[in-house]
């Protein structure tokens, strides 16, 4: 997840902390290690979080009851296993995604501080940093994405409507086959809005989080682990109707009679979700939604500091 300040890029791994230690890599790995420290930090905080989205999901595609009673249930029918459910796509969508949007984040970010004579950027070009790294990200992992929703919410299916994907690369290769290759990218628009909203949320709490932590005299893993934590309920606030209608889209199936769509668009569900359901509807979920992005962010947010420090010791 992106900081909206250089000590806060440094505290990430995901700006370099100085020119001499840039010059000490080599050129190549110099470049790659923002992908590579967020794809990675990424992945590993969505093995910790998979079971809390998978829950998100079962509950914005109607089940009932809540997440605790959700969660238990589906151990005892289906297995501990499928709480996991599209866990290959979840990993494939951070090693697209947030590989992309935090690699993307640092590059845009340097070169504005660059274009600004190293002066500290102000919050509204942080924010359009953050903004346009997750747009493109999220484009990138579109198709991860798409793939994830549609395994999650197969068990949610009548027997005869199930895809029964065997895994990610099963699924993208049938989307391919079925679909398109413009099927796997069923729902971009939603998904880039969504992490535009996201990004966005995130960069404005996360700053003035982090300012009012370090007024109270709070520092280091506190300040953005604290930071990270508060901004994830914004960012959640800010992104989880865009998240709604993404994961409506992605999940939908034609009418085996008809063939048709329930939305032809991502306007005409949030339209319908509107009519049918008002605007709370949009929120659907919302405190397991919370739940799964608060400590997602935090998570990435101590790996990407901690991968650093380790790879410092083998001279990377």
């Amino acid at each position: 997840m992106c900081q909206t300040d250089a000590s806060g890029l440094a505290a990430q791994g995901i700006g370099r902390s100085a020119m001499a230690e840039k010059q000490k890599l080599n050129p190549v790995w110099a470049a790659v290690k923002p992908f590579v420290n967020g794809g990675a930090s990424g992945m590993m905080s969505t093995v910790i979080i998979q079971p809390i989205d998978m829950v998100k999901v079962r509950i914005q595609l109607g089940e009932k009851g809540n997440p605790i009673a959700i969660a238990t249930n589906m151990i005892k029918t289906q297995g501990l296993g499928s709480l996991y459910k599209g866990l290959s796509a979840g990993l494939l969508r951070q090693a697209t995604y947030t590989t992309a949007r935090l690699g993307i984040y640092n590059n845009i970010f340097e070169a504005a501080k660059e274009m600004n004579n190293n002066k500290p950027l102000p919050l509204w070009q942080k924010a359009l940093c953050g903004l346009t790294a997750g747009g493109l990200g999220a484009l990138v992992g579109s198709p991860a994405d798409l793939s994830l929703i549609r395994m999650q919410a197969d068990t949610t299916l009548p027997p005869e409507q199930r895809r029964n994907y065997k895994g990610v690369f099963d699924a993208l290769t049938r989307i391919v086959r079925d679909e398109g290759i413009g099927g796997l990218f069923t729902g971009a628009g939603p998904t880039v809005v969504r992490a535009c909203a996201l990004n966005m949320g995130m960069l404005a709490s996360n700053d003035q989080a982090k300012e009012i932590l370090e007024e109270m005299g709070f520092g280091g893993t506190t300040v953005v682990v604290g930071g990270a934590t508060i901004a994830g309920f914004f960012a959640a606030a800010c992104s989880l109707p865009f998240d709604y209608v993404k994961t409506q889209m992605q999940k939908m199936k034609p009418d085996p009679v008809t063939g048709a769509v329930p939305y032809t668009n991502s306007i005409d569900c949030a339209v319908k979700t509107l009519r049918s359901k008002g605007p709370l509807g949009f929120y659907t979920g919302f405190p397991t939604y919370v739940i799964r992005i608060a400590p997602h962010a935090a998570l990435t947010l101590v790996f990407v500091a901690w991968l650093p420090k380790v790879q410092s010791k083998v001279g990377m």
